[in-house]
C-alpha cells in the first residue's frame, strides 16, 4: 500500500512535505477531526488531497469560491485524478449526472459550495457515497467570530448525520483565538484537534508608511525593490489609473479587477504570473489561488477591511523564503474613510428590502417562485436602470447573501457544453432519419467522447472547422438539436451570476434578521479598529501585533519591520521609552479577561 510521501511524490513530484502537513495528513488517515491553521501559501490543498486519494472512496471539499473551486479541480484532473465539481453556474441534469458519477463511478474529489451541500437532492446523493473525508476550505466562514461569516457555512455540520463515521478537515489561514474555538464547536468536532504552523514569516518584512503623497512613495518602492510586486487598491478604476501612472514612470505594470472580460483578465493575470508584467494594480479579487513565489513586495495604497484580509494579501509576498516587503502607505484621511466604509458596507435594511425587490422586478420573478433559478447580473446596468449607487447595491446584495435568499457567483468562464439525452441506438435511428445531420454529429462524437455519461466542454468553432461549415451554422445545428430533444447544449458564459437560494418573498414575507445584522456590524467594526490599529501605532513591532491578533502570544520582535529597523538605527528618544513604559504598564493591569480578548482588543477597549 503506497505511503503519503508515495501520493506526494508520484502525483506532485515533491520529495518532502512542508512543515505540518505531514501531521496534518497522518491526523486525517487516523480518522481524527482536525483543525488545520496555516498561513497563506502554506499548501493547504494538499493536506486533503493526499489522505483523499489514499482512502477508499470520495473526498467531499466544501469551498466558498466557484473560480477557486474549478481551478483546483483543473489542476487535479491534470495530474490524471478524477476531480468534479457542482456549483451555481451548472443546470440540474448537469449536476444530477455529476452526482450519480460520484456515486458509481470513479471519481475521487467532489467540490461543493456550502449552498449546494445544503439541498436536498445533494444530501440524498451523498447518503449513497462512500464517503472517505469532508474537507472544508476558508473554515472561518463557519464562525460569527470570522471575518468572513456566512451562514451557509452552518448547515454543513448536518451532513456529519448522513456519514457518522467520516473525518472532519477543516482549514484556514486566518483564525483567532474565538474563532479557532468556534469551529471546532460549529463542526461538531469529537475532540478537540488543532495543528497549527506559526503565522511568522520570518523573510517577510511588514512596513507602515504613513504618506499622503502615495504614488511618490510607490514609485520610490518599485525602485529600491527588485523583482515582481503586487499594489492593492479599493477602487476598480483606480486600477487602470495607478498602473497607467506607472507605465508613465517606465514600470512595466497591469491592472486586474472582477469588471473586467474574463479574457482580459486571464491575460492580465498570467502575463504577471510568467514576468511579462512586473507589477499588477488590483482590487481584492485578485490574488485567490495564485502560487506566485517570487512576489519580492505587496503594496496597499488603501486600507483592507480586517487583520485577516490584510494578513492573507500581504502573505502573498515572498512565498519562496527570499526576502520580501509588505507595505501599507497610511494617509492622514485613511481612518476617515474607513469610518465611511463601515457605515456603507451595512445599507439600511429598508434599502435591502428595496434592493431585493427592485431584483425580483428586474428578473420577472413572481412572488414564491424563482428558487434555483441563476441569471447573468450586470451590476452596472442594473444600478443604472433603478438609479440605485452601486456600494449600496453590492453590500446589500452580500447580507442577501448571508441571510440565504440569494448567492452572487463571480464572474467564471464556462466553456459550452454537451450531453446526449438518448441513447446510442435512438442516436443512430436519429441519423438513418435526419441525413443532413448525419455528417454534422459524426463530426462531434470524432471530436469529443464521454457525451453519453457526462457533460462534455466543446468548442463551436472546432466542431464547424471538422464539419466545414460557418460557426453560425454549427450553433444553429446544436440548437436545433437541443430543440428536438437530441442533446443537452448549454452556452458558454463568462457573467457574474444571481441565484436564487430561496423562492421569492414580498416585503413584508422578508426576514432579515436584527439579530444577525448587528452581529456583522459589531465584527466588521471591531476587526475594522484592530486594523487601524496596527497602521497607526508607531511604537511596537509589526509583526508582534500580527501574531498576538491570530493569538500567538509569545510573539517576538522580527527586527526586518519599520519600527524594529527605527529602532536599530537611533537611539529612543525619551518621549518613545515613556510611551512604551505606560503602555506596558496599561498592559499588565488592564481589568478585561485574557480568555476573552486578545492584546489588541484590550487596547481597542480602552481607547
Amino acid at each position: 500500500m503506497p505511503t503519503p510521501a508515495d501520493i506526494l511524490k508520484q502525483y506532485w513530484g515533491y520529495d518532502a512535505f512542508r512543515p505540518m502537513q505531514e501531521d496534518i495528513v497522518n491526523a486525517v488517515l487516523e480518522g481524527k477531526d482536525t483543525l488545520a491553521l496555516l498561513p497563506t501559501g502554506g499548501g493547504k490543498s494538499i493536506c486533503f488531497q493526499v489522505p483523499g486519494l489514499l482512502k477508499e472512496g470520495i473526498c467531499i471539499v466544501v469551498s466558498p469560491l466557484i473560480a477557486l473551486m474549478q481551478d483546483q479541480v483543473n489542476n487535479l484532473v491534470k495530474r490524471g485524478i478524477n476531480a468534479v465539481t457542482v456549483n451555481a453556474t451548472m443546470s440540474f441534469r448537469e449536476i444530477d449526472i455529476v452526482l450519480d458519477n460520484c456515486i458509481y463511478g470513479n471519481i475521487k474529489f467532489l467540490y461543493l459550495s456550502p449552498e449546494r451541500l445544503g439541498t436536498e437532492l445533494v444530501r440524498e446523493r451523498i447518503k449513497k457515497m462512500k464517503v472517505n473525508l469532508i474537507a472544508i476550505d476558508e473554515a472561518h466562514c463557519i464562525s460569527q467570530w470570522g471575518h468572513d461569516f456566512r451562514p451557509s457555512y452552518l448547515k454543513i455540520a448536518e451532513v456529519r448525520d448522513l456519514v457518522p463515521k467520516t473525518p472532519v478537515l477543516a482549514l484556514t489561514a486566518s483564525a483567532t483565538a474565538e474563532t479557532v474555538e468556534d469551529i471546532q464547536k460549529q463542526l461538531l468536532f469529537k475532540q478537540k484537534n488543532v495543528i497549527s504552523k506559526s503565522f511568522a514569516r520570518e523573510n517577510l518584512a511588514y512596513i507602515v508608511r504613513y504618506e499622503d503623497s502615495k504614488l511618490a512613495k510607490l514609485m520610490e518602492i518599485c525602485h529600491n525593490v527588485k523583482g515582481s510586486g503586487i499594489v492593492y487598491v479599493r477602487n476598480r478604476r483606480a486600477t487602470k489609473d495607478i498602473a497607467d501612472y506607472l507605465r508613465r514612470q517606465n514600470v512595466n505594470a497591469a491592472f486586474y479587477h472582477a469588471g473586467l472580460e474574463i479574457a482580459a483578465r486571464n491575460l492580465q493575470q498570467n502575463d504577471w504570473i510568467n514576468n511579462k508584467v512586473r507589477v499588477i494594480v488590483c482590487t481584492n479579487a485578485f490574488g485567490m489561488g495564485i502560487d506566485k513565489p517570487d512576489v519580492r513586495f505587496v503594496v496597499h495604497l488603501d486600507v483592507p477591511d480586517s487583520p485577516e484580509a490584510y494578513f492573507q494579501e500581504a502573505g502573498r509576498a515572498g512565498r519562496d523564503g527570499q526576502k520580501a516587503y509588505a507595505v501599507m502607505l497610511f494617509g492622514s484621511n485613511d481612518d476617515e474613510d474607513a469610518e465611511k466604509r463601515y457605515e456603507k458596507a451595512f445599507p439600511p435594511i429598508e434599502e435591502i428590502k428595496r434592493v431585493y425587490k427592485a431584483l425580483s422586478s428586474y428578473y420577472f420573478i413572481a412572488e414564491g417562485s424563482g428558487l434555483g433559478q441563476a441569471y447573468e447580473f450586470d451590476l452596472q446596468h442594473f444600478c443604472s436602470y433603478y438609479k440605485f449607487e452601486a456600494l449600496l447595491v453590492f453590500n446589500s446584495l452580500k447580507l442577501l447573501e448571508k441571510e440565504g435568499y440569494i448567492e452572487l457567483t463571480e464572474a467564471l468562464y464556462k466553456p459550452s457544453r454537451v450531453f446526449f439525452t438518448i441513447n446510442h441506438a435512438d442516436l443512430y435511428n436519429y441519423q438513418v432519419q435526419n441525413p443532413k445531420m448525419d455528417g454534422f454529429i459524426k463530426t462531434l462524437l470524432r471530436l469529443y467522447g464521454g457525451m453519453f455519461e457526462q457533460y462534455v466542454s466543446i468548442n463551436e468553432r472546432a466542431i464547424a472547422r471538422g464539419a466545414g461549415i460557418k460557426d453560425e451554422q454549427a450553433i444553429y445545428n446544436l440548437e436545433l438539436l437541443k430543440k428536438q430533444e437530441v442533446l443537452d447544449y448549454v452556452k458558454s458564459t463568462d457573467k457574474p451570476q444571481v441565484i436564487f437560494t430561496m423562492p421569492y418573498a414580498n416585503e413584508k414575507q422578508l426576514r432579515m434578521s436584527d439579530d444577525m445584522y448587528w452581529k456583522l456590524k459589531a465584527g466588521y467594526g471591531k476587526r475594522m479598529k484592530a486594523l487601524l490599529y496596527y497602521a497607526s501605532i508607531k511604537t511596537r513591532c509589526r509583526n508582534v501585533m500580527l501574531l498576538e491578533y491570530f493569538g500567538e502570544t509569545d510573539a517576538k520582535e522580527c527586527g526586518v519591520c519599520d519600527y524594529c529597523s527605527a529602532k536599530k538605527q537611533k537611539p529612543k528618544s525619551d518621549l518613545i521609552q515613556l510611551t512604551e513604559r505606560v503602555l506596558a504598564i496599561i498592559e499588565e493591569h488592564t481589568p478585561y479577561p485574557t480568555r476573552y480578548y486578545n492584546t489588541w482588543t484590550k487596547w481597542i477597549a480602552i481607547c
